[in-house]
């Protein structure tokens, strides 16, 4: 092989060079962008499972209010039916009282 044939074959083999570590570069960004995206995915999923405990706990939240008002007006019932109650007490004995002064009177 002449000089000019061998330095022609060294240049092929430093471009052959050259073409590996661009590939290799290449492969190598390919790599850390695909690491990105998984990271974004999982960053994205954890952003999604928030969400979802956020809106679960928002839920349990309109559940404990829906349940407090529940017995809120529970207790306005009972209030209003003692208060009922106490008001025909109150008219049992009205009637009592009227009854006794007929008899003392009818006496």
């Amino acid at each position: 092989m002449s000089p000019i044939e061998r330095e022609r074959e060294r240049e092929r083999e430093r471009e052959r060079d050259r073409e590996r570590e661009r590939d290799r570069q290449r492969e190598t960004e390919r790599e850390r962008e695909r690491g990105r995206d998984r990271e974004r995915e999982r960053e994205t999923e954890r952003e999604r499972e928030r969400d979802r405990e956020r809106e679960g706990e928002a839920e349990r939240e309109r559940d404990r209010e829906r349940e407090r008002e529940r017995e809120r007006e529970q207790r306005q019932r009972e209030r209003e039916r003692e208060r009922q109650r106490q008001r025909e007490r109150e008219r049992g004995r009205e009637r009592e009282r009227g009854r006794g002064r007929d008899r003392e009177r009818c006496i």
